[in-house]
Parts: C-alpha cells; sequence; structure tokens
C-alpha cells in the first residue's frame, strides 16, 4: 500500500507546490498591473489641465527608448498571465453566495465578474486604440493625443456611456480588491485588525482612481470645456450605437 500511495503523494505535494507559486507570479503580475493603472489613470486625468499638459505627458512616454520592450516586459505580458491564470483562478473557483451571503464571499464573486469585464474592455481599449483593429476613427494618434481620444469616444454614443463607465468601474474595483488580497497573500496583513485597516485604504484607493477614470473620461468627451486645443475637423459628431 505504501509503495502505491506515495507516488500519487508526491504528485500532491508538487501539484500544490507549483500553484502555490503561480498564485504568487499572479499575485505579483496582478501588483504590477495595478501600478500601471494607477499611473495610466492620473496621466489621462490630465486631460483636465488647461493647455497641453495631456499631450506633454503623452510625448514624455513615446519618447522613451526601447517603449516596445518595456510595454511587453512591463505591461501586456503581465497582464496576459495574469489573464489567462485568472480565467483558469475562476474555472476552477466555486464562489457559495447563494449558501453564505458574507462580505468576502462577495468580494471574491465581484472580482471574478470584473475580471472578466476588464478583459473583454482591454480587448476593445487596447486592440482598438493602439493597433487600430476596429478601424482609424477608434485609433490612438500620439501626435494628437486629445483629438485622436474625443474622436475615439465620439464614434458611438455607446462608448463614453455605457462601455468606458462600466470598464472604469471594474478596473478600480478589481484594483482595489486585488490589493486588498494581495497584502493578505504576502502576510502583510494577517491580523483582522490589520486586513480592516488596509480594507480601509484599498476603499480610498478605489474613490481616487475612480475619480481620475470619471475624471479623464468626462474631459475627453468635453474638451472644450477647458479650452483644450482639438481641432474642429477631428471633433466628430456621435454617430449612434
Amino acid at each position: 500500500m505504501s509503495t502505491a500511495t506515495a507516488p500519487d503523494s508526491a504528485a500532491k505535494q508538487s501539484c500544490t507546490t507549483q500553484h502555490f507559486l503561480l498564485r504568487r507570479v499572479h499575485s505579483l503580475t496582478g501588483l504590477v498591473f495595478g501600478g500601471y493603472l494607477v499611473v495610466h489613470l492620473m496621466i489621462n486625468a490630465t486631460l483636465a489641465q488647461v493647455g497641453d499638459v495631456y499631450q506633454e505627458q503623452v510625448n514624455k512616454l513615446y519618447s522613451l527608448p526601447f517603449l516596445m520592450g518595456i510595454e511587453w516586459a512591463l505591461i501586456f505580458l503581465p497582464i496576459i498571465f495574469h489573464t489567462i491564470y485568472g480565467i483558469w483562478i475562476t474555472i476552477k473557483g466555486q464562489p457559495n453566495v447563494n449558501h453564505y451571503g458574507y462580505h468576502r464571499n462577495w468580494q471574491y464573486t465581484l472580482q471574478r465578474m470584473s475580471a472578466m469585464v476588464i478583459v473583454l474592455f482591454l480587448v476593445f481599449h487596447v486592440l482598438g486604440l493602439k493597433y487600430h483593429l476596429f478601424g482609424t476613427s477608434l485609433s490612438f494618434d500620439h501626435h494628437n493625443a486629445t483629438a485622436s481620444v474625443h474622436r475615439h469616444m465620439m464614434t458611438s454614443v455607446l462608448i463614453p456611456y455605457v462601455i468606458y463607465p462600466i470598464g472604469i468601474l471594474a478596473s478600480c474595483y478589481h484594483l482595489a480588491n486585488g490589493f486588498w488580497g494581495a497584502a493578505i497573500t504576502w502576510g502583510l496583513a494577517v491580523s483582522a485588525g490589520a486586513q480592516r485597516r488596509w480594507g480601509y485604504a484599498c476603499a480610498i484607493l478605489f474613490v481616487i482612481t475612480m475619480v481620475f477614470g470619471f475624471v479623464a473620461l468626462y474631459y475627453s468627451v468635453n474638451p472644450h470645456t477647458i479650452g483644450a486645443a482639438v481641432p474642429m475637423h477631428n471633433a466628430l459628431p456621435i454617430q449612434g450605437g
């Protein structure tokens, strides 16, 4: 009996160790993604400032050496891994909110739901703006940043009033709740009191990032409210859904 069960025990132990390591990598890539999201929202929120502040921030980004390598190493690859492994976790997970409607159970379920929303949102946001997959009206021109963002938003009424509000809400919630879970994963918030205090900090992070996101959304739709230089031939009218 012992010789038959030993390989099974070793295989289970190996699988557990691999899962432990993958969860840690998943957590790290989530932190990288979250840090990028905060910076991204802050830069986009400079649309609210008078003059060419947003354009200047975009110019700084596009002037970085080895930009494509930086994007893939620090943004795209971590996002891809985090997404793929997150999908696996979601498939294997068993939320039990129907039976045990505790606060953390709902947070777990909302975290998985927000992740699915983010995946769809990123496909539209990244492939549309950066890789022009959905046509030139949805693409981003870093030489004329404010105008191209405005054109992107005005292509369809669904984009600024449905797609981006949902995407921002899901992203900010996933970020804040993910940071809360990461502190527990890495043993930084072990006690109930520490978890509660860190929860308050993450709630503040959620509010701040939401403000950044919706400020950027408002001024990308209404750049004229702060006198941003958007050429009239680039400010396309809403064409419907």
